[in-house]
């Protein structure tokens, strides 16, 4: 018996690895659903007007999972051929590097983390093990390599000029993307001020201060304290400004929003939210912030999901963007769809030509539509990027 379980140990060993490293593909399939699967199917009249659009969203975690941003799945929410096929002209990739375990909405510690097991069943080097720096400057190489070896149909953006330049090879072409780096929370700069510049020279542009957990910046509408900026953060916000990276305040607690639209100088934005007014939540903005926001120049992204818009539909999305328009103006509402961001959606990114056919429903002219659906995100990001 005992030399048969020797025999068998390896064996279970082995077993026991496969299970491990296909857990991650498991979990994607799992946690980033749709309630309506594709193929999809909007109205003529709506078709006709999403096939003119330059659609831009705000977020995407694609560069968490192991999937090839190249190749077409028939799980997760998006690809480089999916988006095409939804006509989007720009996405926003954002890098996850820590969850904490019993993630929850309400009250979160900062001293767990989900990630860590994913990124070694995933393979990722080993100095993403331990540091979330690198986690996020590895999932900014995955996104370089794509557009690299993408024959040009997923185009890095770092400054004005790359985007003037790629809205023009558009206009001419549409089977094209362009790609913007995001954080998902700062807790990257494991508390050194010169990770910003770490970061800005890895690509990215917009950065998130905080995630589902307090970090060294700032307190989340998730986090046990939910502070405002910390003396550390007033130095991170003013580095950021200085080398004009976009702030986001999705996910950021109240006290955090008061102090950075207190102390921010530039437009900042929400990536990937709900509203108060529409869905009563921890994270969602109220009245107040949404117009505070406005003010700054910035946009505010409206989520897909059903803690963002209390449903999971497209008729809540509508309600969602209505409202937000209604209090501050078209001008400063866009599309934050969370894909891939363990989130269960009413269609994949195939499927925007429905929520193009919803705004039509709800009485918004084209133009409304087409500033909604990106013209806003363009709008901001040429005015705002680097120069050079």
């Amino acid at each position: 018996m005992r030399k048969r379980l020797l025999l068998a140990l390896p064996i279970l060993a082995v077993a026991g690895a496969g299970i491990f490293f296909a857990l991650p593909s498991l979990l994607d399939r799992y946690m980033n659903s749709v309630e309506n699967a594709a193929p999809y199917s909007a109205n003529e009249q709506a078709k006709a007007l999403h096939d003119t659009l330059f659609i831009a969203d705000l977020h995407d975690d694609a560069l968490l999972w192991e999937r090839d941003l190249l190749t077409r799945y028939s799980y997760g929410h998006s690809d480089l051929p999916r988006l095409l096929d939804g006509q989007v002209g720009l996405q926003v990739f954002s890098t996850v590097t820590k969850t904490p375990r019993g993630l929850n909405y309400e009250r979160n510690a900062a001293d767990s983390d989900n990630v860590t097991l994913l990124v070694m069943a995933q393979r990722w080097p080993k100095e993403t093990w331990n540091s979330l720096l690198h986690r996020a400057l590895y999932q900014a190489d995955k996104l370089h390599q794509a557009a690299a070896g993408s024959d040009g149909r997923l185009v890095m953006i770092r400054t004005r000029d790359d985007l003037s330049a790629f809205i023009a090879a558009w206009n001419k072409d549409p089977q094209r993307v362009a790609a913007l780096l995001a954080t998902e929370g700062l807790q990257p700069l494991e508390g050194k001020l010169e990770n910003v510049d770490r970061l800005y020279d890895a690509g990215f542009r917009i950065t998130g201060l905080v995630h589902f957990f307090d970090n060294e910046v700032g307190g989340s509408a998730h986090g046990l304290d939910k502070g405002g900026l910390t003396p550390f953060g007033r130095r991170v916000v003013k580095r950021l400004e200085d080398k004009a990276m976009l702030i986001d305040l999705a996910h950021a607690s109240r006290p955090l929003i008061d102090d950075v639209l207190a102390f921010a100088s530039r437009p900042v934005l929400v990536s990937h939210s709900g509203v108060e007014g529409t869905c009563p939540g921890p994270r969602n903005l109220s009245d107040r912030h949404l117009k505070a926001i406005a003010a700054t120049g910035g946009v505010i992204g409206i989520g897909y999901w059903d803690a963002a818009v209390c449903a999971t539909s497209v008729e809540a999305i509508v309600k969602a963007i209505r409202y937000t328009a209604d209090l501050v103006g078209v001008e400063h509402v866009a599309l934050g769809s969370d894909f891939n961001g363990t989130i269960h959606a009413p269609f994949d990114v195939t499927g925007l030509a429905l929520l193009t056919e919803g705004l039509l429903g709800a009485g918004f002219s084209q133009a409304d539509i087409a500033a909604i659906m990106g013209g806003n995100v363009q709008r901001l990001l040429l005015a705002n990027l680097p120069s050079s």
